[in-house]
């Protein structure tokens, strides 16, 4: 009987402030992870920079769930910034990055289409 899972091609193996480690490889800058392996620098450095065009692309991906992760503590996107989520039928959980990095990889491990949108904040915020 097996009691790991297979590692996938976007787990996430550690984190902490300001950075996240995807296997051997050390991001840090926000970043949309896909389950097919797919990194993308997301071009906002803090949470006040986001709009709903920074979750346009995340639909046109059509994952079943968004994880986002909101920085260092939990701060939920207005209405406006997920309508294009909203409108596809896509779920969205929002959560601080460290939350959002553990629920990844579960959902991820699962097999599921998830989509993690991590926003990557340095500093007191």
């Amino acid at each position: 009987m097996k009691f790991q899972p297979d590692q996938f091609a976007t787990a996430i193996t550690a984190y902490g402030q300001g950075w996240i480690a995807v296997g051997a490889e050390r991001i840090e800058h926000s970043v949309l992870l896909q389950l097919d392996g797919a990194r993308t620098r997301w071009p906002c450095a803090r949470f006040e920079e986001l709009s709903s065009a920074h979750f346009e692309p995340l639909a046109a991906s059509a994952p079943e769930l968004v994880v986002f992760g909101s920085g260092l503590r939990l701060r939920f996107p207005p209405p406006g910034w997920i309508r294009p989520l909203i409108e596809a039928g896509i779920g969205i959980e929002t959560m601080d990055t460290a939350a959002a990095c553990r629920t990844y990889n579960i959902l991820a491990s699962e097999g599921r289409r998830v989509i993690a949108a991590l926003l990557l904040e340095t500093g007191n915020v």
